[in-house]
């Protein structure tokens, strides 16, 4: 993993609100609480009162269990660990073709692209709270991601 897809992956955590709670964020369940051991997906459902709705999101990435079972397959995942967790963010990146913009630093390209995977993405448009793109390259540069020259 290069410098920029590591401050990215520290950037998405930042926006998705775990970086700072927990195991630098990677045993965090959606709202807030903490999970114990990283054997597997935690798979608690969390009621979500703002959104009226069960989430299952978690860890560092806030990855629902549903995405967890198919990504352990495809990777060949045997934990929940932190190392899998960056794996399968990693993953999800290049799945939308934005891997190459993530390690060449076109920040706000790469942006774009994965926004629909986290809705705390500035472009997501899933009706929750959008960070923006400002505040997260600033979480990015506080990481060590460089920016592309233009």
């Amino acid at each position: 993993m290069n410098t920029n897809s590591k401050a990215f992956l520290d950037m998405i955590a930042v926006s998705e609100g775990t970086a700072s709670l927990g195991d630098n964020g990677y045993n965090v369940l959606v709202g807030g609480g903490l999970f114990q051991g990283y054997q597997t997906h935690p798979r608690t459902r969390v009621y979500c009162p703002k959104f009226k709705l069960y989430s299952t999101a978690a860890g560092r990435y806030q990855l629902l269990a549903r995405y967890w079972d198919a990504y352990r397959k495809s990777l060949g995942l045997k934990d929940f660990s932190p190392a899998s967790q960056d794996k399968i963010a990693l993953q999800q990146i290049k799945e939308q073709k934005a891997l190459a913009d993530v390690e060449a630093g076109r920040f706000e390209l790469a942006v774009g692209k994965v926004c629909n995977i986290w809705a705390s993405l500035p472009g997501a448009g899933y009706r929750q709270h959008e960070n923006s793109l400002a505040t997260l390259k600033l979480a990015y540069l506080k990481a060590g991601g460089t920016l592309a020259s233009v």
